[in-house]
């Protein structure tokens, strides 16, 4: 499935939802499990419904492997009809994708890790600052905590932040966290991902770079905003993510193109680093780190007021994002 967080109007306020894209629609999870329960005959099918297939993403993702399943079921009720749907009590169930807006697959994640996984992108990067590859990031992947209270989504624009004069892109892979564990072997760890979106880190370089001198950070040089979307697609619709590739474009030029199978370390050894001694929990964030040329500090090339920046990882799809004019 192709998973969003989808935000509808009514006249009590705005609300968002958990939904599946099938071709130009958008299935209201939630509803969908309704339907399917009260079709079964379930006496209380909203209540259930609500507790087994959440309408929230974060809560929908906190159901685990049975959540998922009754949602899959759920969506083939829907979809596999040759009629329009409604719920039982006349509940909107299916949306057409142009008529609702857009957020972050996991708007409120309750975490954010953001990984430097790509030997050919810290290669460039070290190089530029006059230094090699620190040893230490052969023997672990490193990371750095987000904020996961400025994710956007892929409808919204990038207000320009801080006075910087390097606003950068980052182009990512990112996986969500679909089970709570701790103490992950390696082996199991892809038991653990719910899904895999577009994460485009921004990145205020000139503020990063004046922070990392004192050795701590990236803080505000990156907090002020991190793009994700548009879709979390499930594991079985990407046979083999290392045949991803990433592209990233600006005003419809590309500016940078790579390949997701030149990664160093795997989603799999993140998952396993991370859990050794702490639990990790649904609906947590890990990017990838950019790939090798994926921004424009290896070119020393800058984004400007009113640009467009499109990532593009298919079967996701593109993360388009218009940063605002100063």
């Amino acid at each position: 499935m192709k998973l969003v967080t989808f935000q509808v109007s009514t006249p009590i306020g705005k609300f968002a939802r958990v939904g599946a894209l099938h071709h130009e629609t958008i299935v209201d999870l939630n509803m969908a499990y309704t339907l399917m329960l009260a079709d079964n005959q379930e006496s209380q099918p909203h209540r259930l419904a609500g507790a087994e297939v959440p309408p929230t993403m974060k809560e929908f993702l906190e159901g685990g492997p049975s959540a998922m399943d009754k949602a899959r079921k759920a969506f083939s009720h829907v979809t596999e009809r040759q009629e329009p749907v409604q719920g039982p009590e006349g509940e909107t169930i299916v949306y057409q994708a142009d008529g609702v807006r857009l957020l972050a697959p996991i708007p409120n994640p309750p975490m954010m890790r953001d990984f430097i996984a790509f030997e050919d992108h810290i290669a460039a990067t070290s190089k530029r600052r006059g230094q090699p590859i620190p040893p230490e990031w052969y023997k672990a992947p490193v990371y750095y905590k987000g904020n996961p209270l400025t994710i956007i989504g892929p409808q919204d624009e990038l207000p320009w932040p801080l006075n910087t004069t390097k606003l950068d892109y980052e182009l990512e892979l990112a996986c969500v966290i679909g089970r709570r564990g701790k103490d992950i072997s390696v082996n199991e760890a892809s038991q653990y991902i719910a899904g895999y979106t577009i994460m485009n880190d921004f990145s205020a370089r000139d503020v990063q770079f004046q922070e990392m001198a004192c050795r701590l950070g990236p803080a505000k040089g990156k907090d002020f905003a991190t793009v994700l979307g548009p879709c979390l697609v499930t594991p079985d619709e990407i046979p083999d993510i290392n045949q991803l590739t990433m592209i990233a474009r600006i005003n419809g030029e590309v500016w940078s193109e790579g390949r997701f199978g030149t990664i160093h370390w795997s989603f799999a050894q993140m998952i396993g680093h991370v859990s050794q001694g702490e639990a990790i929990y649904p609906g947590e964030v890990f990017g990838s780190g950019t790939v090798g040329g994926g921004c424009g500090l290896e070119m020393d090339r800058y984004l400007k007021p009113g640009d467009v920046v499109e990532l593009e990882i298919q079967p996701i799809g593109i993360l388009r994002t218009r940063v605002k004019e100063a």
